[in-house]
């Protein structure tokens, strides 16, 4: 496996307030890592930094061997770099499968020209089927957002993700409000995006759920890395135990 995603003492700062404190970690390609800890960790503010929804105080993002630290959100999704929301926000008056197309629709200066050129072209439609498969919401795919559970909305949100045909989707708590059963499922796809070439960042609370599916796992505190290691080496990390049974109470303002 090649590195496909590095950072390099990523620090993000909120005013006075450190967030993340020079982070170093890596995602190779073909891996999924989990990024956990307790709230207030640091999380969304890691995943915000590394999307260019927030810019870092210093480090680097190195994304493909590229410096992708000064570009903007929307450059790296069409790196492949893409991500999803803890807020699920659709299009309701689009059936589930037209708010994948919309994801999945080119976005560029030229994409006006290349319509006009090729107006018959498939853009999408493959894209939007990888996504509807993987996630297992075939059943859901023609019905309006406003007819889903919370749960069957946010696996619409990831599929969105994944209509963008990513190399690196980084999931923002995508379990949040599903049942046992919608989260093993979730479990089981995100285990297969790897064969189809997508490797994943995923942070979510659902602790079964990463050290289920995750190959690796960086465990953050007060916006400082105190543990790494496979699931197993994690569940055992006494650092790891005592941020969690420590960590109650704590006000989740960056994630």
């Amino acid at each position: 496996m090649t590195a496909l995603l590095d950072i390099d003492q990523l620090r993000v700062t909120y005013g006075g307030v450190v967030a993340v404190d020079n982070v170093s970690f890596g995602v190779d390609d073909g891996q999924i890592v989990g990024l956990i800890g307790p709230n207030g960790a640091g999380k969304t503010s890691m995943i915000d930094a590394l999307t260019g929804y927030h810019r870092p105080a210093s480090g680097r993002v190195l994304f493909g061997g590229e410096d992708v630290s000064g570009l903007k959100a929307d450059r790296r999704s069409r790196r492949g770099l893409v991500r999803t929301f803890q807020s699920v926000e659709l299009f309701d008056d689009l059936t589930v499968e037209e708010n994948l197309l919309v994801a999945a629709e080119p976005v560029g200066a030229l994409q006006p020209f290349i319509d006009m050129c090729l107006p018959h072209r498939d853009r999408g439609s493959q894209a939007v089927t990888f996504a509807i498969e993987t996630l297992g919401i075939e059943g859901i795919a023609h019905r309006m957002p406003t007819d889903l559970s919370h749960g069957q909305r946010k696996l619409v949100s990831v599929a969105r993700a994944l209509a963008q045909r990513p190399r690196l989707v980084l999931l923002d708590e995508p379990a949040a409000g599903l049942d046992t059963e919608e989260s093993l499922q979730l479990g089981r796809r995100l285990r297969t995006l790897p064969d189809s070439g997508v490797s994943v960042l995923l942070v979510d609370h659902d602790m079964g759920l990463v050290l289920s599916v995750c190959d690796y796992v960086v465990v953050l505190d007060f916006g400082r890395v105190i543990a790494t290691g496979t699931p197993a080496q994690i569940r055992a990390n006494a650092a790891v135990i005592d941020a969690y049974l420590g960590g109650h109470g704590r006000e989740d303002a960056n994630g």
